[in-house]
């Protein structure tokens, strides 16, 4: 099987098409988002299932790749294979959360932790295409705006590419798990004096008059490596398609590869169905679900945006016109959550042995919401029983210290919620103090 693909602009009332190997990153007509589009042949879908499965077992590295392995459903052609740049990214576990479930109020509840990746996070699955195709454009540098997991993840990339890597970080607005691996991995690291949404408009003005290679989510490549997430978790379940899956809202690029996926193969009938997806935001980062809410048209920025779940602290995410679409797809939803809510649902997580950057546990936190406030509209209703696949974005010594000061009970709102309330630690487990003393450490641990 092989595909013809290009650039197309995602406004159904211009839909100009461009080039894929233009290094463009949106509609030079209408200034809108691009999508890549294929020209798929026919193909028998349980034929290409099978060659999916097959490809698990030999030790080529496209096919060690969890990207790559798919590579039907990417941008390159085979002439492009020798450029690919990959450590193997991808092949996530999907593992059951019995303890998450319980307290969400779920039946059952599988989790697809993308945290297990190279860099510890659901980046490197887009960034090995995007990477790949800088290479393959001839590109000496590539940039990002980053609140963590893509600065670290493109850096890598890079660094692995003999490419150059420019990263520009909010100050003071990163957690240092993701820095010091930014830092090791080589790039230049350029701290703003300013929120993400500002480094970001930089970065994509640096693109624009320097032609550095642009790699954030709207880079249509990163997109197209992370909707393989979506093939891999549907070859771990045998293509039985869950009900629901949840998703952690950020500059949105995630959300709107799981809807393309999604799309993608429904259209060629490898699923039959659609899952709804369900983009969880924090509460003050969350202009998808307050747009959505307030029944508005188009997104209002949050400025500035306040979370401690620093990877997804965007006020102004760029793709939040393909998120939409994905929810519209799906009949999805999106809600979102507060600190306290997102605190307690990282820890439970970590009972179950999974744990996870504060980010990725808004899917569990959101789910427990919408179970427990019953919501009556379609797209919303979630039942007990549903088969849930909730996403993990992240490693959880990603932000180690955000864990440390949970269990100690430091963790604070700082303001983020218009007071200065401690966050609980309902779900604590801080070190016990003890004298060195044996017989007493067996009188207080009761053994």
């Amino acid at each position: 099987m092989s595909s013809s693909f290009c650039f197309k602009c995602i406004n159904s009332e211009c839909g100009r098409e461009y080039d894929a190997l233009e290094n463009i990153y949106e509609c030079t007509a209408c200034h809108d988002l691009l999508d890549i589009v294929y020209s798929f042949p026919d193909f028998d879908p349980r034929q290409l299932k099978d060659t999916f499965r097959s490809r698990r077992q030999p030790n080529q590295p496209l096919d060690q790749s969890g990207v790559w392995r798919f590579r039907e459903f990417l941008p390159f052609e085979p002439d492009d294979y020798d450029l690919a740049v990959t450590f193997g990214e991808g092949n996530t576990p999907l593992v059951d959360a019995p303890g998450a479930a319980r307290y969400a109020g779920l039946e059952g509840l599988k989790v697809k932790h993308l945290g297990w990746n190279p860099t510890g996070s659901f980046k490197d699955y887009g960034m090995t295409l995007g990477v790949t195709q800088a290479r393959k454009l001839g590109m000496e540098a590539v940039a990002c705006a980053s609140t963590g997991n893509t600065s670290a993840s493109m850096a890598a990339y890079a660094a692995r590419a003999g490419l150059r890597a420019i990263v520009f970080i909010p100050e003071g607005q990163i957690a240092f798990g993701k820095l010091a691996q930014t830092m090791e991995y080589g790039a230049q690291t350029v701290q703003i004096e300013g929120d993400f949404d500002q480094a970001m408009k930089l970065v994509r003005e640096l693109a624009r008059s320097t032609g550095v290679y642009l790699l954030n989510s709207i880079n249509p490549y990163r997109v197209e490596g992370q909707k393989t997430v979506v093939f891999e978790l549907l070859d771990q379940l045998d293509w039985q398609v869950p009900d629901r899956i949840v998703v952690p809202g950020g500059n949105l690029g995630h959300s709107a590869a799981i809807g393309k996926a999604l799309w993608e193969l429904k259209q060629l009938g490898l699923i039959d169905r659609v899952p709804r997806v369900t983009i969880i935001q924090a509460s003050g980062a969350s202009p998808l679900h307050s747009m959505l809410a307030s029944g508005l048209e188009t997104l209002r920025p949050f400025a500035p945006a306040r979370t401690h779940a620093t990877a997804i602290k965007i006020g102004s995410p760029v793709s939040w016109k393909k998120a939409l679409r994905s929810l519209e797809l799906s009949d999805g939803w999106c809600d979102a959550v507060n600190e306290q809510e997102i605190a307690d649902a990282k820890a439970v997580l970590g009972r179950d042995g999974l744990g996870c950057e504060p980010a990725s546990a808004t899917t569990v936190a959101g789910l427990k919401k919408l179970l427990e406030a019953n919501h009556e509209q379609d797209s919303v209703t979630i039942h007990p029983g549903e088969k849930v696949v909730a996403i993990l974005t992240g490693h959880q010594l990603k932000d180690a210290e955000y864990t440390v000061n949970y269990h100690y009970g430091k963790l604070a709102l700082d303001s983020l919620e218009g007071d200065t309330r401690e966050i609980e630690s309902r779900y604590g487990n801080p070190p016990i103090r003890a004298a060195a003393d044996l017989e007493k450490i067996r009188e207080l641990l009761q053994l």
